[in-house]
Formats: structure tokens, C-alpha cells, sequence
């Protein structure tokens, strides 16, 4: 009778027609995603504009410099890196591969046929840091430092204000 059940629900399950697609930003997002904590791998870099707009404001857009082509079972993917400066580059590139096939095909079911991964620049943590500090970060401490300042200076002259009168003061 169990199985009989069980038959039942797997027929009703493969009468029902339907396709599953995914959407070419999913794809490169399960990918920026994985590849997030790779060791050696300092970012990845979608070029010119993309990397203007991150020094302008803070962008958390993970599918910068990514490139997929979504098939029906398979996907191609194109990667612009900078890598961290002494790291085997050989070896960085098959870390990259071997993650983003891994985490596509758990997720998706699709199969990774190709991976290409292009080294836009070397650089060192501290370089890439550097770089990395868009200019609403340097507004945003600029600011933050005017407004500390001027509230020291107000504090000065209110004391000195105080001052002052205190010391006029005939009687006490």
C-alpha cells in the first residue's frame, strides 16, 4: 500500500510540465558569492567603470567583473581577478575553478564547461585597501572630522566665554 502511495505521488510529480530556468545575475551572484573567501584572490575586478563607481560609492555588487553565458544544462564563465602579489597565480586559478563549479552545480544543477580567468593586476593587501577606499568613504571621515573639531573649538570658546565672565564678576 506504501508503495503504491509512493507511485502515485511520483507519477502526479512528472505529469506536472514546468521548466527551471536561472537568470544570468543568479548565476554570477553563487559565483561572487563562493568566491569570496578564496585566499590570494584580492577581488574580483569588472574594469574601468565598474571600479569608478566603486570609488565613488560604496557598492557591494558581487557579479562586478563577471561574466556567465546560462544554458539550459550548462554554463560558460569569464573572470577578471587581482590577485594578492606572491600568491601561485597557477594554483589561485584552479582554487577559482574548482569553487565555482562545486557551488553552481550544488546550487543550480548546472553544469560549469568552462572557466576563464583573466589576472587584470598584481597587487599587494595593503595596495588594494588603499585602493579600495571609495571617495564617500574619505567624505564620510572628512566629515566626521569637521564636525569633531568644530565641536572641540565651540567647547574652547564657551570655556573661554565663561572665563570671562566669571572674572567680571565684582561680587562673588
Amino acid at each position: 500500500m506504501a508503495k503504491e502511495n509512493e507511485k502515485a505521488q511520483g507519477n502526479s510529480q512528472s505529469e506536472i510540465k514546468g521548466e527551471l530556468t536561472y537568470d544570468q545575475k543568479v548565476v554570477q551572484k553563487i559565483i561572487g558569492m563562493a568566491l569570496s573567501d578564496i585566499d590570494g584572490l584580492l577581488t574580483v575586478d569588472g574594469g574601468f567603470f565598474s571600479n569608478l563607481t566603486d570609488k565613488l560609492v560604496n557598492n557591494d555588487d558581487v557579479t562586478s567583473g563577471i561574466n556567465v553565458e546560462v544554458g539550459k544544462k550548462q554554463v560558460a564563465v569569464d573572470v577578471d581577478i587581482v590577485a594578492e602579489y606572491g600568491t601561485n597565480i597557477s594554483k589561485l586559478y584552479d582554487q577559482i575553478k574548482d569553487k565555482i563549479y562545486q557551488r553552481v552545480m550544488h546550487m543550480t544543477g548546472l553544469e560549469v564547461v568552462e572557466v576563464n580567468v583573466n589576472v587584470v593586476d598584481v597587487k599587494t593587501k595593503a595596495e588594494h585597501e588603499k585602493d579600495s577606499t571609495s571617495l564617500q568613504d574619505k567624505i564620510s571621515h572628512a566629515t566626521d572630522n569637521i564636525g569633531k573639531n568644530a565641536k572641540q573649538e565651540g567647547k574652547k570658546a564657551q570655556d573661554k566665554m565663561q572665563e570671562k565672565t566669571s572674572s567680571n564678576n565684582r561680587v562673588k
